[in-house]
């Protein structure tokens, strides 16, 4: 009697053990499910308000927050420098540690160790305007740029790439079995809201696998793995908007035009990586594809016209507390603003609305791009806003402008031929290209003269007057 209570005892917890782990587990898909739901209706929510930029000094006053929190925006896209991990030593042109000059015998930056890149990135994501981004807007991304890759203009020869891409991808809250923590390289694609006005964001790492620049051009910005994934991407699904996000410039060549005083990083230093970027996006026959950028300190708005079948822009936000204007006094900036002016710039889009002449702005600002879903066609406004939201810059876009045969290609345009947002910088006539420096040093020409001129006059004065008093 007493074995077959027992047994059937244990017949009952068997079988109440069995409807418990059946309910835990039925429990935990529900979450799953719900998870994934809400994570899907998240993705799928309309958005029509993208906020992006990059250049952030985690230890420089960052007020700047507070326009972006007003602009309300249900996307961020970080571009790149998003924080400073390199050490940069000062301009020491003698001494024992010479970094500049004909005598450099030290680098002017060297790597952090990966506790102060982690205090640094830390001290980037724990400031009050920041921190309450990071609460008001759900959907922040990001790629990197070379300060935050580890080491000033570092590429793919970088030996601290796998460890500084860990901590970067922690600043980005990405999850731990994300994709991106286990390729070589922090390249990834995202897509929001609705079927019809969906959204791709394409983040491209035009750092882990860049080759060192060089002067014939040649090498590669993106490696062959991630030109393949890039491929597959730009053929996939159409989307209503592609936003490519490159942390170096895509369309102008700065430093075409500012030679010699000034090199910045784009991909026009690799022109046979920028022309098989243009070629793919026009195969793709993608519609509306814009490019985002960072890395110069100044903000700007460039279109070219001679490559995808469709008008390319590429709106560059830089920085949100570094700028060019923020390395002068106040009263100097003046220079920063005319020798901006004076530089051709072939791509650069001249609208009545910019702050300053040269449509640059080189002070802390972001970018602004507002969607109009509603309105027929669709209007894309496009603007770069200062620290206190007010633009410098704005322009407004039809979406049924960027449609691939809108300009018949291919196209060629001789060098000697101008045409508005065609001809390249490298393609002007020398005398164009290189205007700033005949500027600058016909300028230090008539001042040495003057100088010297001066100094000639005291010397005669000196003279005539030592004659008259010897004569007296």
């Amino acid at each position: 009697m007493m074995s077959v209570f027992v047994d059937g005892f244990a017949c009952k917890w068997r079988w109440w053990w069995k409807v418990l782990v059946f309910f835990t587990f039925l429990s935990i898909a529900n979450c799953i499910c719900a998870s994934a739901a809400a994570s899907q209706q998240e993705s799928e929510a309309l958005v029509s308000r993208i906020a992006f930029g990059s250049c952030s000094k985690q230890s420089a006053p960052q007020p700047i927050w507070d326009a972006i929190l007003n602009f309300n925006p249900q996307l961020f896209i970080w571009m790149g420098d998003n924080i400073y991990g390199d050490i940069r030593r000062p301009f020491r042109l003698f001494g024992r540690e010479r970094t500049i000059g004909p005598w450099k015998n030290v680098p002017r930056f060297i790597p952090s160790s990966e506790e102060e890149m982690k205090s640094r990135y830390e001290m980037a994501k724990s400031n009050p305007g920041y921190s309450n981004l990071r609460k008001k807007c759900k959907n922040i991304i990001g790629t990197w740029d070379d300060h935050d890759f580890g080491l000033n203009d570092a590429g793919k020869e970088f030996t601290g790439k796998v460890t500084n891409q860990r901590l970067m991808l922690d600043f980005l809250d990405e999850p731990v079995d994300s994709s991106r923590r286990k390729q070589a390289g922090v390249y990834m694609s995202y897509t929001f809201g609705p079927i019809g006005r969906r959204i791709k964001v394409i983040l491209l790492d035009t750092r882990y696998h860049r080759d060192p620049i060089s002067r014939d051009g040649n090498g590669t910005i993106l490696g062959s793995l991630q030109w393949t994934w890039l491929e597959k991407e730009l053929h996939g699904p159409s989307t209503a908007i592609t936003i490519i996000v490159s942390s170096i410039q895509v369309i102008s060549n700065f430093s075409a035009v500012t030679a010699p005083f000034l090199h910045t990083e784009c991909w026009a230093r690799f022109p046979k990586e920028r022309d098989r970027l243009f070629q793919l996006i026009a195969d793709s026959k993608r519609n509306g594809v814009l490019c985002i950028s960072g890395d110069v300190h100044y903000g700007e708005i460039a279109r070219y016209d001679c490559a995808t079948g469709y008008p390319l822009y590429d709106i560059t936000s830089s920085g949100l507390t570094q700028s060019v204007e923020g390395e002068l006094p106040s009263p100097l900036r003046f220079i920063v603003r005319f020798m901006v002016w004076i530089t051709p710039a072939t791509l650069r889009v001249m609208v009545h609305n910019c702050r300053y002449k040269s449509c640059t702005y080189g002070q802390p600002n972001f970018g602004a791009l507002q969607i109009y879903w509603d309105s027929t066609p669709v209007m894309l406004q496009i603007e770069l806003r200062d620290v206190d939201g007010l633009p410098t810059s704005s322009l407004n876009i039809s979406l049924s402008e960027l449609q691939a045969g809108k300009i018949a290609l291919p196209i060629t345009t001789p060098a000697r031929d101008y045409r508005k947002y065609c001809t390249l910088e490298a393609d002007l006539p020398w005398i164009v290209r290189y205007r700033l420096a005949i500027v600058v040093f016909s300028a230090l020409a008539v001042l040495l003269l003057t100088l010297l001129g001066l100094a000639y006059a005291a010397a005669l004065a000196s003279r005539k007057c030592i004659r008259k008093r010897k004569n007296d």
